[in-house]
């Protein structure tokens, strides 16, 4: 659903606000077709609603729901992500709370221990499934 960079770069710009056709593609420089497909696409998978705001010229707009308002947080951590290890620039945006206007980080963590995701010795456990044998 949003393992495209399209996908991610318009959720983005919908966290900055961004509703309109018009406004993705202007900040975007994507092709309307490509823009159209991936909107349809957001919208099926439930991150995006679309709104008529307009009847005369029939409009609509994209608004985050609440899965793509959750997904945010996800796309901040994949920036500071690649931000630490592929930066080397100065940065073209940051984070910052509306409440102070001060700039924040996003840091994954674990939601049981509190403890940094990174920090946590783990492994994937599977369910247990019947795996056929190989003769």
């Amino acid at each position: 659903m949003v393992g495209d960079a399209w996908s991610a770069l318009i959720l983005r710009d919908a966290s900055r606000g961004m509703t309109q056709f018009d406004q993705f593609r202007t900040s975007l420089g994507i092709a309307p077709n490509i823009l159209s497909r991936r909107l349809k696409s957001l919208t099926e998978a439930g991150v995006l609603e679309k709104r008529r705001y307009s009847e005369r010229p029939p409009r609509d707009e994209y608004v985050l729901t609440e899965a793509g308002r959750e997904f945010i947080p996800i796309l901040a951590a994949m920036g500071e992500w690649g931000r630490r290890y592929n930066g080397g620039g100065t940065p073209l945006s940051c984070l910052v709370a509306n409440d102070t206007g001060e700039q924040v980080r996003a840091k994954v963590i674990d939601g049981i221990s509190g403890r940094p995701f990174g920090e946590v010795s783990m492994r994937l456990v599977l369910p247990d499934v019947d795996v056929p044998e190989i003769s």
